[in-house]
């Protein structure tokens, strides 16, 4: 009978946090589905575990660090079938609203970044955890934390920069061509 306790535990547990737990997988990758996988997959590994956690108030914290660890090993074993370019595709824009057009840029930008920032810019920025909680979910001691948010903010600064000049330069290469043509 405790094996039915078990799963009533845990069904309740993913019924009242399966919302809240889902946008923590969207922030780890950008595809909804592939957000909805690594949720699936981090929810049947913890599944196995769930009566190993002691104190299910940190069950969100566990469930996040098997997320990051499944979306690393699938980073680890992905095909690399990006080609480098000169030029950064647009930003895909789904909805006309400004707050919409950022988050895409945002989503998008996130992904020049190494897993091990992403995951360190998702829990501090996001999930607005502290930096010593953003070091224990991930392993890392505060000062790696720290120096990994610097680098990965720098870097996100960087390509904001590189896509605002990008895109000036080509208004201004736009608006040459429309005076030659007139």
């Amino acid at each position: 009978m405790a094996s039915s306790g078990k799963v009533l535990d845990f069904e309740e547990y993913v019924r009242n946090r399966q919302d809240a737990l889902l946008r923590s997988a969207r922030r780890l990758v950008p595809d909804p589905i592939d957000a909805q996988d690594l949720l699936q997959t981090a929810l049947v590994r913890t599944y196995g575990r769930w009566e190993g956690i002691a104190d299910k108030s940190l069950a969100d914290a566990y469930l996040r660090r098997v997320m990051i660890n499944t979306r690393t090993e699938w980073w680890r074993a992905r095909k690399l079938d990006e080609v480098p370019t000169e030029q950064l595709p647009d930003a895909r824009v789904e909805d006309s609203t400004e707050q919409h057009a950022d988050r895409a840029l945002l989503m998008d930008i996130l992904g020049v970044l190494a897993p091990k920032q992403r995951s360190v810019v998702v829990l501090r920025h996001w999930e607005q955890m502290s930096t010593e909680e953003t070091a224990e979910a991930l392993g890392m001691s505060t000062g790696t934390v720290k120096s990994t948010l610097h680098r990965a903010l720098a870097r996100l600064r960087q390509e904001l920069e590189s896509r605002d000049l990008d895109f000036h330069a080509l208004e201004r290469n736009e608006r040459g061509q429309e005076r030659c043509a007139a």
